[in-house]
């Protein structure tokens, strides 16, 4: 089909007919053309591109093949001068009236369409670098274990002050390890030349320059640079047909020992020495020798003090792998881990982790939960704040949270220590009559065999005890039932009145030895019914008889248990001195010194021998005194 001519002259044309227009404009861009088109139709075809316009004309106009116009020449496509439409508007939003079309100036390239926010698709999403991903996983892990890493109810920290005194307890406990060193006899020849040494022993050890420190990554490390070790030994010499023997002494000099002490945490929660590095070396090795031959054997000893001081290297780090691994570890044992403090509950100071370790102190977390006897498996939910510990001037820091002693009374009350019953003469006397004539008119009623029958007082914690730490001090909150009945003989008892009380002790903490104690003082006292508000104001002429009943009678029970303590987790022979206890929000801090009551040769040796005697596989894990007493009351 060929375009109308009026088209492909190029001049401007009008379709025959009132109700259309036909128009044509020629842009820089492109063509755009239509036929029989509406006017609105037209401008919005006008901002197409050339080949979208030839397309939605074809589709117009029902044209299939591409117009002739598109394989025109340019030049007899695009006139001289551009084309605009003429015509006039009318003023106040009148319609347009069409216009013949006469060329314009240049026309602007078309404006490029700002992106439609609400329809334009999405930015990709950044992709994450293999390494992000691997931080991002570890980050992930560690706040998972976090979230169910345990809170520690006590702490321990020893600083860089306790090094000192260990380290002098520790040299001379490891003078009496090099002592014991046992040297192999030396044998060898050299031409005519024959020796035998034996029997060598270390008489003495001289250490000079020594020094103990913390070193991160779990280790106690110790440095012994310039030391010195007396020898004797037996000597039997033949050059040719010369003999001689006897005693001599030697010295090894110039003795450097680096060993340290990998510290972590035991399979049954202890802690325990995990390895011992060690680099020891001689760097020179002199003989006396004297006598009519001493000349000869100046000058041929130089076999004998090079193999003996091969000898020496060969056995100070043995000596010292066995100091640490054994004997160190054999004294840990002594540090109660799970046992019990009496014949209801028991404590269990299981380490939670490997200690922590920095240049200034080593850090140890423990579990601190009680748990009654009866029922080993059970465990107590720790939701209380964890003990900081900030302080390094003391030699050793002990933090105790407000777990550690919730613990303790709820271990005690499961057990059923949290009760005390008075009957008959364990009553005060002016104390029995007040009630009988308070519950006078209850009494009467009552048949004659029952009115003279002895009084029973009965005090039962219905809930278990809380503790709260604050720094003006501790505070220990008790609610109790209070039950007054007669126990006549041989029949059922008669309650007479049953009411409720509330009780605030407050709680003085000290350390004394190696154990924690209690003083309990009753600050708050007060009894009320559940039952009604007349019977509460019937019972105010009893809170001060019921008050003084508890600190004549009830205290200083309480008080001779709780002051017994329970012992803290320290080697045996290692007591607390100088102590200063501080509270916080939550949680209370012991600041005290270390003194050795025992050497520690003195403890391992003891402790060797108890296991010995309990053959050879009993070696305990649990160990230390087993402290009688408890955190807690108990029952009659």
């Amino acid at each position: 089909m060929v375009a109308p001519a009026h088209l492909r002259t190029g001049s401007p044309g009008r379709a025959r007919g009132p109700s259309a227009l036909t128009l044509w404009t020629v842009k820089p861009t492109g063509c755009c053309w239509t036929l029989g088109l509406p006017q609105p139709l037209i401008s919005r075809l006008r901002v197409a591109s050339s080949a979208g316009c030839l397309k939605a004309v074809g589709l117009v106009t029902g044209l299939e093949q591409p117009s002739p116009l598109s394989r025109l020449p340019a030049s007899r496509l695009i006139p001289s001068q551009p084309l605009r439409e003429e015509g006039r508007t009318e003023r106040g939003g009148g319609s347009r009236r069409p216009g013949f079309i006469k060329p314009a100036g240049t026309a602007l390239p078309a404006r490029p369409r700002r992106p439609d926010p609400l329809r334009s698709p999405p930015p990709p999403a950044p992709r994450l670098s293999p390494l992000a991903m691997a931080l991002f996983g570890a980050v992930f892990l560690a706040l998972l274990a976090g979230a169910h890493a345990e809170i520690p109810g006590c702490k321990i920290r020893v600083t860089s002050e306790a090094l000192a005194l260990v380290k002098q307890e520790g040299l001379r406990f490891l003078e009496q390890e090099l002592e014991a060193i046992t040297i192999p006899d030396l044998r060898g020849r050299e031409g005519h030349f024959y020796y035998n040494i034996s029997d060598v022993k270390v008489t003495e050890l001289q250490l000079t320059g020594s020094e103990l420190h913390f070193q991160p990554e779990q280790e106690l490390a110790l440095q012994i640079t310039n030391a010195s070790l007396g020898l004797r030994f037996r000597r039997q010499l033949l050059y040719w047909f010369f003999y001689d023997g006897g005693y001599i002494n030697a010295s090894a000099e110039g003795v450097s020992i680096r060993t340290a002490l990998q510290l972590s945490q035991g399979p049954a929660g202890q802690m325990r020495v995990s390895n011992v590095s060690c680099l020891a070396s001689v760097s020179r090795m002199h003989a006396a020798f004297g006598g009519t031959f001493r000349k000869v054997y100046e000058f041929l000893s130089t076999f004998i003090t090079s193999g003996m001081r091969f000898l020496l290297n060969l056995q100070i780090c043995p000596v010292l792998y066995h100091a640490g691994m054994v004997l160190l570890n054999s004294l840990l044992d002594t540090v109660p881990v799970r046992s019990a403090v009496d014949e209801l509950v028991g404590i269990d100071y299981s380490l939670l982790k490997d200690p922590v370790v920095s240049n200034s102190y080593l850090d140890m977390e423990f579990r601190g939960a009680f748990f009654p006897l009866a029922e080993g498996n059970w465990s107590f939910l720790n939701r209380a704040v964890e003990p900081q510990l900030q302080e390094e001037e003391r030699m050793v820091y002990v933090a105790f949270s407000e777990f550690f002693f919730d613990s303790a009374m709820e271990s005690y009350f499961r057990a059923g220590a949290l009760k005390l019953s008075l009957v008959g003469d364990k009553v005060p006397h002016d104390l029995d009559i007040l009630l009988r004539a308070t519950y006078f008119g209850s009494i009467v009623l009552l048949s004659p065999a029952v009115i003279d029958s002895p009084l029973k007082l009965e005090l039962q914690v219905t809930a278990p005890p809380r503790c709260t730490i604050k720094p003006s001090g501790t505070t220990i909150s008790v609610t109790a039932t209070v039950t007054i009945a007669l126990v006549p003989p041989m029949q059922p008892e008669v309650q007479l009145s049953s009411m409720v009380m509330d009780a605030r002790f407050s709680a003085k903490m000290a350390l004394r030895g190696k154990a924690l104690r209690t003083q309990l003082d009753l600050r708050k006292f007060r009894i009320y019914s559940n039952q009604s508000a007349i019977e509460s104001l019937a019972l105010i002429p009893l809170q001060a008889p019921l008050k003084t009943l508890l600190q004549i009678g009830v205290m200083p029970m309480l008080n001779e248990r709780t002051w017994r303590g329970v012992q803290i987790p320290l080697p045996e022979g290692i007591n607390f001195v100088r102590e200063v206890v501080t509270n916080h929000a939550g949680f209370l801090t012991i600041g005290a010194d270390l003194h050795f009551a025992k050497g520690l040769r003195e403890v391992i040796d003891k402790n060797r021998e108890e296991a010995g005697e309990h053959g050879e596989g009993s070696l305990r894990l649990v160990g230390g005194d087993h402290v009688s007493g408890a955190l807690g009351s108990s029952g009659s």
